[in-house]
């Protein structure tokens, strides 16, 4: 009975805590509180950094969760909480920027940096491939035979001429 109990209250612990939406938070229409929910879940913590408003129990996080409801109960839009958003932080707001202007530059800079690179790898080996002729090794194979004695001699040339 009591691991039950330790379960059920480990549970309740571990699925509040994913949540940092203190209870004098919540709105009374349900509708609103879930598109709250939604906005916050998309807005990144300016103190936090990769964690939502959602997510963070940071004052900053809790005072941007008070705006968005409060603006919510004025009959704002979502997209007009965003904007508004956007407007006094800048993109950096938004955990998933929009793939527009500067987000844009910072989206396709990692796929156009690895291609750059593959291209520099793929032009080096060519390069070094071309120049790099048997000829142009020099391998003195007398010297290095006059290292092993006549049984290591014996046993190379079995295993490679069996």
């Amino acid at each position: 009975m009591n691991r039950l109990l330790y379960s059920i209250v480990f549970l309740a612990i571990f699925i509040t805590s994913s949540s940092a939406v203190e209870p004098d938070e919540f709105l009374e229409d349900i509708e609103l509180e879930k598109r709250a929910r939604l906005i916050s879940s998309e807005i990144r913590c300016l103190v936090c950094r990769n964690e939502s408003i959602d997510e963070s129990n940071a004052e900053l996080a809790r005072d941007l969760r008070i705006l968005i409801r409060e603006r919510l109960l004025q009959g704002e839009s979502n997209n007009q909480i965003f904007d508004f958003l956007k407007s006094r932080y800048g993109n950096f707001i938004l955990l998933r920027p929009e793939l527009a202007g500067s987000g844009f530059i910072l989206w396709a800079s990692v796929p156009i940096t690895f291609l750059i690179g593959l291209l520099f790898v793929f032009f080096y080996v060519q390069k070094n491939s071309r120049n790099t002729k048997i000829e142009d090794i020099n391998f003195d194979f007398d010297q290095t035979a006059q290292k092993f004695s006549k049984d290591e001699k014996t046993k190379i040339n079995k295993f490679f001429n069996p």
